[in-house]
């Protein structure tokens, strides 16, 4: 899905996206955070053009290198939009640190495209990893939200003055924001897996109880505490990044690192 087979056009892709992310990413100070900023996006869209085009190759490839890098390029929009929408948010470190990532998982899911999916595998296949994905993006996000909202409160701590970038208390509802919208598509990407388990991927095999599945439930689980103990209890700051930190991790190790040791640890395909 996320990476073409070798093609002229794909190779021409990454390299223009990889040198766009290598300039903000070297000398983000140097160019000035309007210029940075357009570099970014740049290399934002040829990302995307490179991601359209393994969606249309004639056998779409998938694993834990393209998962990361359809991640970063999903937070990589939500950071442009919450940019304009916010200009307070933190800028040239920001800008880095976004090229940087974009650069590393762009230059994984070259070297490691994963395995071609099934050619008989369900239509329902893709939307099952679109969102899927779509909830990583959004967790993603929540978790440098909550990093940014502690790193918020704790200069409160230190200092007198309101600290510059956005309010604790904007940080705060943005965090939750992104935690129930990726929890809602959580929830429906295992949904989605209850119901069309036999034909999602072509094999006829029902709901299994692997490592993906036991670490996305025990994920799911910890959202669902972190989002009623919000609602109930208030929960907030440390405590509530903590679960968020956690459930990210839980996330991460279901899909991403499960494959990870298919294809790099064990040399298997699914």
């Amino acid at each position: 899905m996320i990476l073409a087979n070798g093609s002229w056009l794909s190779l021409l892709l990454s390299t223009l996206a990889g040198l766009a992310y290598v300039l903000p990413a070297a000398s983000a100070q140097a160019m000035g955070a309007r210029t940075a900023r357009q570099v970014l996006t740049l290399a934002w869209v040829l990302h995307g053009l490179l991601l359209g085009w393994g969606l249309m190759a004639e056998a779409p490839r998938f694993g834990f290198a393209p998962a990361l890098s359809v991640t970063a390029w999903l937070a990589l929009a939500i950071y442009g939009i919450e940019s304009r929408i916010y200009p307070q948010l933190p800028s040239r470190k920001a800008l880095w640190v976004a090229a940087a990532v974009g650069l590393s998982t762009l230059g994984l899911s070259w070297l490691y495209p994963g395995q071609p999916l099934h050619a008989s595998a369900s239509v329902w296949l893709p939307v099952h990893l679109a969102l899927g994905i779509a909830s990583y993006g959004l967790f993603a996000a929540a978790a440098v939200h909550a990093w940014l909202m502690n790193r918020a409160e704790a200069r409160m701590r230190q200092m007198t003055e309101q600290a510059p970038g956005l309010p604790l208390l904007t940080l705060e509802r943005l965090t939750f924001r992104f935690v129930g919208a990726g929890f809602v598509l959580l929830s429906a990407t295992l949904l989605s897996a209850i119901v069309f388990g036999e034909s999602l991927y072509g094999n006829g095999t029902a709901w299994r109880w692997d490592h993906k599945t036991v670490f996305s439930l025990l994920s799911w689980a910890v959202f669902a505490v972190l989002l009623l103990g919000r609602a109930r209890f208030g929960w907030r700051g440390r405590r509530a990044a903590r679960l968020l930190y956690g459930g990210a991790l839980l996330l991460l190790l279901a899909y991403v690192g499960s494959r990870f040791v298919l294809e790099i640890v064990l040399n298997r395909s699914v």
